[in-house]
């Protein structure tokens, strides 16, 4: 049996709008949604835009602060790293873990964000962990195995517990910021797998209850339509968050659909 899980819109917006542009941005946002109601949403904004966003959402319902990156390491002479307890001080309640961008332009390991993803659940945050493959992989028929692999060793040893504070975010590589989008069957199919993998690893209930995201150049126009399929839970949404209209359609279809 399938359980109803919240829908969940997540706007990163990587090296994109500074602290200045926060508010207009936020402004322009919540008076396009007017009450966000049944979904949540997850801003995740640069390192330096962290402030001012957590600054502006404090008496904000509905909408969590996130953040793309986190170290590894509780603090120390690790110059440009951000550590678990500066998030924690900015009110940050999500981390995204292994993005694509992370692993394919800075070299991240299944063993590095792995160690991320202990060093967000240790600090009560919860980790939104990356997979997806390659347009290669998928061309020769690997993107399960990958998929399975990055599931497997992202959340190796963890507790029944803290696989119960995480999400998944599937992001097919050659879908991210290309236009390109998988189909809603090619989704679905990626999502149903991951679930299955989540079941392994934990339990039939946690896996029906874990929110799952797509990612990969999702707009208003195809949201609904991703969005419906029984596997797909959320979005992590790119380039279309930088418009606040633009994310404010999406966050409305999901309430929609």
């Amino acid at each position: 049996m399938t359980l109803p899980r919240k829908k969940i819109i997540s706007a990163n917006w990587k090296m994109n709008i500074t602290a200045s542009e926060v508010a207009p941005y936020l402004t322009t946002f919540l008076e396009e949604m007017k009450q966000i109601d049944g979904v949540d949403v997850i801003l995740i904004p640069s390192f330096t835009s962290l402030p001012k966003t957590s600054e502006l959402l404090t008496t904000t319902q509905g909408i969590r602060l996130g953040a793309q990156n986190i170290s590894s390491y509780d603090k120390g002479a690790f110059t440009g790293e951000i550590s678990a307890s500066m998030l924690r001080d900015l009110f940050v309640h999500h981390v995204l873990i292994g993005h694509s961008e992370r692993r394919h332009l800075f070299g991240e390991t299944n063993a590095v964000i792995h160690e991320k993803m202990k060093m967000t659940l240790r600090n009560e945050m919860k980790p939104i962990l990356c997979v997806g493959e390659t347009l290669e992989e998928r061309r020769t028929g690997k993107e399960k195995q990958v998929i399975e692999q990055q599931l497997r060793e992202g959340l190796q040893d963890l507790s029944l517990d803290q696989i119960d504070n995480t999400m998944i975010a599937y992001e097919p590589v050659w879908a991210i910021g290309t236009g390109q989008t998988a189909t809603v069957e090619q989704a679905q199919e990626a999502h149903f797998f991951i679930r299955s993998i989540i079941t392994e690893l934990s339990n039939i209930s946690t896996s029906q209850k874990m929110r799952l995201h797509y990612g990969g150049s999702v707009t208003p126009h195809n949201a609904e339509e991703l969005l419906s399929a029984p596997d797909i839970d959320g979005a992590l949404v790119g380039s279309a968050s930088l418009d606040p209209h633009s994310f404010a359609k999406i966050v409305l279809k999901a309430q929609s659909t």
